[in-house]
């Protein structure tokens, strides 16, 4: 297992990490759960990415239970605010109140005293940038907080927010988490050049596409049974991906990742990691051979022409 700094920061976590946003809590056990996590743990995998709203708090309590046992200081934590967690007026956004008891209400759930990394789920229009950076300032002044960072959010609300921690004397953000992989790649243009110039690394989530980019939907044949793209409730995303035409292009995709002794899978969380602003690549597990597999993309060496190829082939 390979390990990057978050950005130009002085944390370091696995190229490869274990999300739990369709699973933790929902669609596994929590004894699934736990031999998932430490089987990452094993792999090498130390950032584990989990959200308040992740199947409303209970992917955070599932994690918990998950790493019971593991050493604390081995672990790199990441979990997110701004989604509505009750129909309360003020549970939600980023205002000083929210930010402050959803911190301490994620606390609790994963039964830990601080949290490595608190992003910020989504961007708040109708909060000002000084109210949400000081009370994430706070958090970390107060140990409660390592690090925190911004999840979807634009290269110019990227650029204003770090000016604002600069004005204010505070922590700047350390990372973003945004939707990256061969299919989509609109953060190149912009939101990766701002977060080079203010130390931001990317910390990217469906790096497969939600599963399409490991090669398992077929041109002209259904979703297999069990899987993502067969399930309505979580497959909201994925209808683009799931055309002929895609799916053509990703079948091409096998031969060139034969080529290179991997699956098309391990070839495509490489292709994200070829980009040094990508700290890691947030994937999700439904078993431990499942990934094994993922995780062996970070040992990857693979020549840029042969990025090139995928590139053409996708385009």
């Amino acid at each position: 297992m390979q390990y990057r700094k978050l950005g130009k920061w002085g944390i370091r976590v696995s190229t490869v990490s274990l999300g739990g946003w369709l699973t933790h809590g929902r669609s596994l056990e929590d004894d699934q759960t736990e031999a998932i996590v430490k089987g990452a743990f094993d792999l090498g995998i130390n950032f584990f990415d989990t959200a308040d709203v992740y199947n409303n708090g209970e992917a955070e309590i599932s994690l918990a239970k998950a790493v019971k046992g593991l050493r604390r200081d081995d672990l790199v934590i990441g979990t997110k605010c701004f989604f509505p967690m009750t129909p309360g007026v003020n549970d939600r956004g980023l205002g000083r109140k929210h930010i402050f008891e959803s911190v301490h209400h994620s606390l609790k759930r994963l039964r830990m005293d601080y949290v490595d990394l608190m992003q910020f789920h989504r961007f708040d229009p109708e909060t000002p940038m000084e109210e949400t950076v000081r009370a994430i300032d706070d958090l970390i002044r107060q140990g409660k907080v390592m690090y925190w960072g911004v999840s979807e959010w634009s290269s110019a609300q990227i650029t204003r927010v770090c000016h604002v921690a600069k004005e204010l004397n505070c922590c700047l953000p350390v990372s973003n988490q945004p939707r990256y992989n061969m299919l989509d790649r609109k953060i190149e243009a912009r939101v990766i050049p701002a977060s080079e110039q203010y130390g931001l690394g990317q910390v990217v989530f469906s790096p497969l596409a939600q599963g399409v980019l490991t090669g398992k939907y077929e041109p002209k044949k259904a979703p297999p049974a069990g899987s993502r793209g067969a399930d309505e409730s979580s497959n909201m995303f994925m209808a683009n991906d799931l055309s002929e035409a895609v799916l053509a292009k990703v079948k091409a995709l096998g031969p060139v990742a034969k080529e290179q002794g991997c699956t098309v899978g391990q070839l495509a969380l490489a292709w994200c990691l070829r980009q040094s602003n990508v700290s890691s690549v947030i994937v999700g597990a439904t078993s431990v051979k499942q990934l094994e597999e993922n995780a062996g993309a970070s040992d990857l060496e693979i020549p840029a022409e042969v990025f090139e190829r995928c590139n053409e082939i996708l385009a």
